[in-house]
């Protein structure tokens, strides 16, 4: 019986082969496909950005089969759309859990494709031959944004439903079509039962297979030129008899296994938060959330969740001119769109961060400072004080873009090596910070510290 079942395997297979060339797309894709050996921590952040996408549509589909996308008043005078998320997370067999874990994985999403961008930022995954790759990755973003903007009106909060109305209100400060635009966007004059209707099936519907053809895209780009590496060199430059890369393992079993050992320590962080600070201390979901939306009542201080509030200080920061804010929307707008330019925009000869300038070192410690410290004042309300710093920082953001066709080319660049360095010890001591820092912040969102 056991010489059978491998035999009873293999026609099964092959049947399949004969009909779906099932091997052939895991031997291209997953067993064959080359890496270089030498990733680090930082390349946890891409698997684990499909993890939370998996978490994210599995959990939205549960949550869809119990919400009501419906403006309009019960009998108890509440939102219908408020009153099925309360009916979710107290009725609901397990809904609350499921609830939270997708408000919670919207927010760590966030941190991963943010941390992710990072890591493509600093060892120059954005240049050549992976211009594609960095474009399909900008408009995965792109798409995120539209995503977790419509979701967030879903539930019908406060914040919710005032967060939706002051955003939409600033297309109306496009001239010409700006009005027109808004009211078209809400399908009404005002956020009402009709908004509610459309974002819920743009959130549920359209995006996500917008959002789902865009990573696949993305993944067939990235396996297409091959994956970048910590010092920027092409392992397909170096290839023994076989067409091998003499510096490249196979994706599985070598990172597949390296990168289960990454998922768990991210759960265990993620189910840290989960079960004791869902609401994140306040940046995950908001107080005023947990009140229905109320057109009559505004909330003290109107601010998006935290992973929008860069761009949103950036349009703060921008004053206005002839009483309109269309400045800065555009200046906003240009923030998100100048990400997407990075392979144009760097003239540097090196690609990774490790054999680059002082000049462009600076500049990517600059921006980091500026991307953070501009989060951090969206997030408050605006006072003088404030919205002078948000403005010196609105100007190292842009500056960075700007000026890199410049700055690229000034300074010494140390000659990268001509094979792949690969330090054991280097591994171990970012895993083990990867961990740490993972667990620490774990530890301060169980405390609500």
């Amino acid at each position: 019986m056991k010489k059978e079942q491998p035999q009873s395997n293999s026609k099964l297979l092959n049947w399949i082969d004969a009909r779906f060339p099932l091997t052939t797309l895991w031997k291209s894709q997953v067993s064959e496909y080359y890496a270089p050996k030498n990733f680090n921590f930082w390349y946890y952040f891409g698997s684990l950005a499909l993890l939370v996408l998996v978490i994210q549509i599995v959990s939205g589909i549960f949550l869809a089969m119990n919400f009501k996308p419906d403006g309009n008043l019960n009998a108890d005078g509440l939102p219908v759309a408020f009153a099925s998320v309360e009916y979710i997370m107290r009725d609901v067999s397990g809904g609350w859990i499921i609830r939270y874990m997708h408000s919670t994985g919207a927010s760590f999403f966030f941190i991963v494709v943010y941390l992710h961008m990072f890591r493509g930022l600093i060892y120059g995954s954005f240049k050549k031959p992976r211009e594609l790759v960095w474009i399909f990755g900008a408009l995965i973003f792109l798409c995120l944004m539209a995503e977790a903007f419509m979701g967030y009106l879903l539930p019908w909060g406060q914040m919710s439903f005032w967060g939706a109305q002051v955003i939409i209100n600033l297309f109306s400060a496009i001239p010409v079509i700006g009005p027109d635009l808004s009211v078209w966007i809400r399908g009404d004059f005002n956020v009402s039962d009709a908004t509610l209707n459309r974002f819920f099936s743009l959130h549920v519907i359209a995006i996500p297979l917008v959002l789902i053809c865009l990573v696949v895209a993305h993944l067939i780009a990235l396996h297409e030129v091959g994956s970048n590496n910590p010092d920027g060199i092409e392992i397909h430059d170096n290839e023994d008899e076989n067409g091998i890369p003499l510096d490249g393992i196979p994706f599985h079993p070598y990172y597949t296994v390296k990168d289960i050992l990454g998922v768990v320590v991210f759960l265990i962080a993620f189910c840290g938060v989960l079960f004791f600070a869902p609401t994140g201390g306040g940046y995950f979901l908001e107080a005023p959330n947990f009140d229905p939306a109320d057109p009559m009542k505004t909330p003290a201080h109107i601010a998006p969740v935290w992973y929008f509030t860069p761009f949103y200080a950036i349009l703060r920061a921008v004053p206005s001119f002839l009483n309109t804010q269309v400045w800065g929307v555009i200046a906003m707008g240009a923030a998100v769109v100048l990400i997407a330019l990075l392979p144009w925009l760097d003239k540097g000869e090196v690609k990774s961060i490790r054999y680059r300038s002082t000049i462009f070192k600076v500049a990517v410690v600059l921006f980091v400072i500026a991307f953070i410290g501009l989060g951090i004042l969206g997030a408050m309300p605006a006072t003088d004080l404030r919205t002078a710093i948000a403005r010196i920082l609105t100007f190292v953001y842009f500056a960075f873009f700007i000026g890199m066709p410049f700055y690229s080319r000034m300074g010494v660049n140390k000659q990268p090596p001509a094979r792949v360095t690969f330090s054991t010890t280097r591994q171990k001591v970012m895993f083990f910070v990867y961990v740490a820092i993972t667990l620490v912040v774990a530890y301060l969102f169980a405390t609500n510290i």
